[in-house]
């Protein structure tokens, strides 16, 4: 009986011990310099506008020179806006080299890797390769590129990267090239947080579920896969069954009903304990879906994720004609 009682004190006091370490920030933090990417729309978005409020000194890349007018029109005059396309190398360089030039020897406290797109997800039959690239090319290589170009400036203010993934970088459910990207941001941010440590700075993974942004839209999901559909071989339909679309659409929407978290704070407040906790966490589990569902799902063996993913999928055609 003591033996237990003994060991519920102790796990109760490194329960403790931990929330209290948790929550303790970094002093004078106002001022320092953070880029952002993605800013358009979303979680990029609302971070800049947060964070510029909060007195950090805010860099947010937009793609489009509307969401960069946007975004300035609600923030104050030290939030700066720069038009940046991830894939474009020559541009990354440029942004880099000034910032460089804004931050001087102050260096940059922090980096938040946010751009990305969700791209076609498809059976992987139904796609060809340039389905897959742009995805990678977003979310894996530009992200990648990025970091590079700002890692001498990071390393200068001993200041974080933040890097948002996804938990489908834990768990593949879908065909096309979202998911291959996330598994590859995973696999670089646990290499990079390994490699930067020797330097006094720290890296984050965001693993958020499903939220309602621009880049779940169901309605455009949805479009892009029919403009797929309308295209496949006369073969494929027929393995797949003319009434597979509509089918496969009706599940994904209810899906999505029973998944989606509206609120996109959430996310952002883990960016926040990122850039100002003195010990901020390896990975950042948000959202319902993502806690209580597809996280514990990827940590079960394979045949138990299969019996639970493809109880989701509408059947083939092909199946009943055997």
């Amino acid at each position: 009986m003591l033996c237990c009682v003994l060991l519920f004190l102790g796990i109760i006091s490194l329960w403790w011990h931990w929330r209290a370490r948790d929550r303790m920030k970094v002093t004078s933090l106002a001022g320092k310099y953070i880029f952002i990417t993605g800013c358009d729309t979303g979680f990029g978005n609302m971070a800049a506008r947060i964070f510029d409020k909060k007195g950090f000194r805010v860099f947010a890349s937009c793609l489009t020179e509307t969401g960069a007018k946007e975004l300035k029109a609600v923030t104050s005059k030290q939030l700066q806006t720069v038009l940046l396309d991830v894939r474009d190398s020559d541009s990354v360089k440029k942004v880099a080299a000034w910032i460089k030039a804004e931050v001087q020897s102050e260096g940059l406290w922090g980096l938040v890797n946010n751009a990305g797109i969700l791209g076609p997800t498809a059976p992987t039959d139904w796609l060809d390769i340039e389905h897959f690239r742009e995805p990678i090319e977003v979310n894996l290589i530009g992200l990648i590129n990025v970091t590079i170009n700002m890692l001498p400036l990071i390393k200068k203010a001993k200041g974080r990267i933040v890097n948002v993934s996804s938990v489908g970088g834990r768990l593949a459910f879908s065909g096309g090239g979202y998911f291959p990207s996330k598994f590859g941001v995973e696999g670089f941010n646990d290499s990079l947080r390994r490699d930067m440590k020797a330097f006094g700075v720290k890296v984050c993974c965001i693993q958020p579920g499903l939220f309602k942004t621009a880049l779940t839209d169901p309605a455009q999901v949805m479009q892009e896969k029919k403009v797929i559909w309308n295209k496949l071989p006369l073969d494929i339909k027929k393995q797949y069954g003319e009434e597979y679309f509509q089918k496969d659409t009706a599940k994904k929407e209810k899906l999505s009903k029973i998944c989606l978290n509206k609120d996109i704070l959430p996310v952002i407040q883990c960016m926040e304990h990122a850039l100002t906790s003195c010990h901020p966490r390896t990975h950042y589990v948000v959202g319902q879906d993502a806690k209580l569902f597809w996280n514990p799902l990827s940590r079960m063996p394979a045949v138990i994720q299969d019996l639970v993913l493809l109880r989701n999928r509408v059947e083939l055609a092909a199946s009943n004609a055997k």
